[in-house]
């Protein structure tokens, strides 16, 4: 009887270790792939100042050195400046010292506050249209934006160009990339680089820029308003702007956002780069619920985090606000969305 009993709870036990092993092994099997890590302090950030009149009159500017400390306090770690440098360069290429000085500004106040900074180049528009004279000007704003910031700390990274595309395809940018890195390496040998590449925007790895082999400190990124039906409806500058009532949510959409998100990963594994997602959000001016705004934004968040990629949403302030100038408050149900109320470092979200 006690050798049968031995038996049975042997049996038993390896029962017990192989429900577990199989049991582990679903669980590897289901958890998502993930990017490198990034660069520290990078974590979860918010888009600024793109279009704020502070950079052409600070005295009307609606940006206050109060809001660096409200979006610290409220669990960010960075902001991504948006700058359209172009049109403040003068004949030969020279940028307006009075631009910079206000530049210098908000580095300084941002890092003074606990943030770091993404020095976003945004002229998309206008390299669309001419890719030859885009590569001039860039060239000529990297040289000097290098140069004013080489002794920043690395919370301070640039961004080569903001969404390039038009008349800029995969082949040019990825020439593109090759000389403003040399360019920027040349006074910043470490500085964090932030990197677009058509190849992971369009999830097409044969487009991704060659990246220097022994340069670690390259960020890839992507932004994501898919399905842009949802995100944009009712947008006056967009393709979809008579477009009202469109939902999102249902199992086939979250298991597209899924979907996506682990190609993206797999992306920045190959080349071992981390990820980036720069901008993120859903139109506010058209009617869409805000609770149904803030589960698309929330979910988006959550799957960036899942995947380990740093996020910045689109944006503070504007029509996709996170921040409601009328009422000089947060947009609650977003924030919350974004940062869960139960601590800023909590990664419980339904995604």
């Amino acid at each position: 009887m006690a050798a049968a009993g031995l038996v049975r709870r042997g049996a038993w036990v390896l029962t017990a270790v192989l429900l577990i092993l199989a049991t582990a092994s679903s669980e590897t099997q289901r958890a998502p792939p993930r990017a490198p890590s990034g660069v520290t302090g990078f974590h979860r950030g918010v888009n600024i100042l793109g279009y704020d009149r502070y950079w052409d009159d600070p005295s009307r500017g609606s940006f206050r050195v109060s809001d660096f400390v409200e979006i610290r306090r409220a669990g960010f770690d960075f902001v991504r400046v948006n700058l359209f440098v172009f049109r403040h360069l003068d004949p030969s290429g020279k940028i307006d010292e009075k631009w910079l000085k206000r530049l210098d500004w908000v580095v300084g106040t941002a890092g003074r506050n606990g943030l770091g900074v993404i020095l976003d180049e945004h002229d998309s528009g206008e390299c669309a249209k001419d890719s030859l004279l885009c590569m001039v000007k860039l060239s000529r704003v990297w040289q000097q934006l290098a140069l004013r910031y080489a002794r920043e700390p690395r919370s301070v990274a640039f961004e080569l160009l903001n969404e390039p595309g038009g008349k800029i395809d995969a082949a040019a940018w990825n020439r593109m990339v090759a000389e403003l890195l040399r360019t920027i390496r040349a006074s910043n040998p470490v500085r964090p680089v932030v990197v677009d590449s058509l190849g992971v925007r369009k999830m097409r790895p044969g487009d991704m820029a060659p990246l220097p082999a022994d340069d670690r400190n390259i960020v890839l990124t992507f932004h994501y308003y898919s399905p842009y039906r949802f995100t944009h409806q009712g947008a006056k500058f967009g393709k979809v702007r008579d477009v009202h009532g469109v939902t999102w949510g249902d199992s086939a959409d979250r298991q597209t956002l899924h979907e996506d998100f682990d190609r993206l990963a797999r992306l920045a594994a190959a080349v071992q780069r981390p990820m980036l997602l720069g901008e993120f959000g859903v139109y506010d001016k058209s009617g869409t619920p805000v609770e149904l705004r803030a589960a698309w934004v929330g979910a988006v968040a959550c799957e960036a985090e899942r995947h380990n990629f740093s996020w910045s949403y689109w944006q503070f302030q504007g029509d996709f606000a996170l921040w409601d100038e009328a009422a000089d408050a947060w947009v609650q149900p977003i924030k919350d969305a974004l940062l869960p109320p139960r601590g800023a470092n909590s990664v419980d979200r339904r995604c």
